[in-house]
């Protein structure tokens, strides 16, 4: 078993390495130019319409409310990796690294635009009256080639279905009950079973009660986590602006500060970069093809305007919440020092000891709630998106779709007691292998992205205009 996991943990570094990121990272960069940064130059628009009644409101054309299917995206993106995730890159790649989470954000604006767009647009309803999108929609209505655009449909919809046992679901559980037994001393089987009853109770019900759910454990979670987080850096202001410098110094040229060593931290140029690029794609998905799942269930008017609304999904996961993270930990002064043990604190360690550092044991405790409660909404939101994958494949077979549900919420009992490392590195081989096909199709695709794209700032000109005559 040692041997075999060695084996993928090896594969799981390459195909997680330099070629992937360049992959996800340069495809932004690409569709960025190709769209003239639109997705970017109208983030105020899209935050304006995601937040405006109109986003609230179902209608025939969907299943559920643009600001639903949003937050059923941001509950399977907003997790564990907001936490834990950008603490490890800031551990091992210096402060620097968050700066690169935010240029590959940036970039990654153009990709989750493209991806959300196109598959609300390529989307199709299932026999059960139900919106049924995603990239292997995309695929197998957008391309000319329909044999190919199927057997990279079928791909994708085989790896993100697999995907979400492991990323969605084992890690998520696992994390939750590692957060309850340190800090509540609860055993980890009560916590597996009480999880597993939750997430039968949701996801038995289907996909309104999914949405129903995330509409409501999602804004509460994320102002929770965000409010805590800025209490955090308000009470060690006075570290704030040193924070900034290592940060931006670092993101560029790590020896400035201190020949790049911060306590037990060396950072050089090449980790930060490889580590925030990481880190920022784990976070918030884009180019992996999962949000464009739930964006194709919303009732919004027009593809292009969905995309405009998935983009900020983004938005809010790396530049609000990761940024909050950040921030605490630079400003807390933590970051290089060791623990009671002598080893350096790293993960969900470090993460704790810059809230400690504000308002004592309660951060602790502050930190394991909002890893419970972003885990969780992982694992309902992912469930949507990999029953999505599997409906695909058995080609909406109720039965089986249904059997599905009750697996993947039986699942959850195991990633709460066991220990998986070898089933995590599975899963984080099909996250890339999913990601592979949805890039293509990308790519391919780009013309029609822009096209839409063209068209719809058009009609944004005209109404900006017509809004600047009535003013006069």
């Amino acid at each position: 078993m040692d041997q075999l996991n060695e084996l993928v943990t090896r594969i799981d570094n390459a195909v997680w390495g330099p070629v992937m990121l360049i992959l996800l990272v340069g495809t932004g960069v690409f569709l960025s130019f190709r769209l003239k940064f639109v997705p970017v130059r109208n983030l105020g628009y899209a935050l304006k319409s995601v937040l405006s009644p109109e986003a609230r409101k179902s209608g025939k054309n969907g299943d559920v409310s643009a600001f639903a299917a949003l937050m059923t995206t941001l509950a399977a993106t907003i997790g564990t990796g907001n936490i834990i995730g950008v603490a490890t890159a800031m551990y091992s790649g210096g402060p620097g690294a968050l700066v690169w989470m935010w240029i590959s954000a940036f970039f990654g604006f153009s990709t989750k635009y493209t991806e959300c767009m196109l598959a609300f647009k390529y989307r199709e309803k299932n026999a059960g009256g139900e919106m049924a999108g995603g990239p292997m929609y995309t695929m197998k209505n957008g391309f000319r080639n329909k044999r190919f655009g199927l057997i990279l449909a079928a791909l994708f919809a085989f790896f993100a279905a697999l995907a979400s046992f492991g990323i969605g679901n084992l890690s998520q559980a696992n994390s939750i009950a590692s957060a309850v037994r340190q800090s509540f001393r609860l055993p980890t089987w009560i916590t597996g079973l009480i999880l597993t009853a939750l997430t039968l109770l949701v996801v038995v019900g289907g996909i309104q009660s999914i949405f129903k759910v995330s509409s409501v454990i999602v804004p509460l979670m994320a102002v929770f986590y965000t409010v805590m987080g800025v209490v955090v850096i308000a009470v060690n202001y006075r570290n704030l602006p040193t924070g900034m410098e290592q940060i931006f110094v670092m993101a560029f040229n790590p020896r400035a500060i201190g020949g790049g060593v911060l306590g037990t931290i060396t950072a050089t140029l090449m980790n930060s970069i490889r580590y925030g690029i990481a880190r920022g794609v784990f976070s918030n998905e884009a180019g992996l093809g999962s949000a464009a799942i739930a964006a194709s269930a919303s009732a919004t008017d027009d593809p292009v305007q969905q995309g405009y609304i998935s983009e900020t999904g983004i938005f809010f996961d790396t530049i609000v919440v990761c940024t909050i993270t950040g921030l605490a930990i630079a400003a807390s002064g933590v970051l290089g020092m060791v623990g009671p043990d002598g080893l350096p604190l790293k993960g969900v360690a470090l993460t704790m000891a810059a809230f400690e550092s504000a308002v004592g044991p309660l951060g602790r405790w502050l930190v394991s709630i909002s890893i419970i409660l972003f885990a969780f909404s992982t694992i309902i939101g992912w469930e949507y998106q990999g029953e999505k994958s599997y409906e695909y494949l058995v080609r909406g077979n109720r039965r089986l779709i249904m059997g599905y549900r009750i697996v993947y919420s039986l699942i959850v009992f195991v990633g709460a007691t066991q220990s998986l490392d070898l089933v995590w590195n599975i899963s984080d081989i099909m996250n890339a292998l999913m990601a592979i096909p949805n890039l293509i199709s990308l790519l391919v695709l780009s013309g029609v992205a822009a096209k839409e794209t063209e068209r719809y700032q058009r009609v944004l000109m005209r109404k900006k205009k017509e809004k600047k005559e009535n003013r006069l």
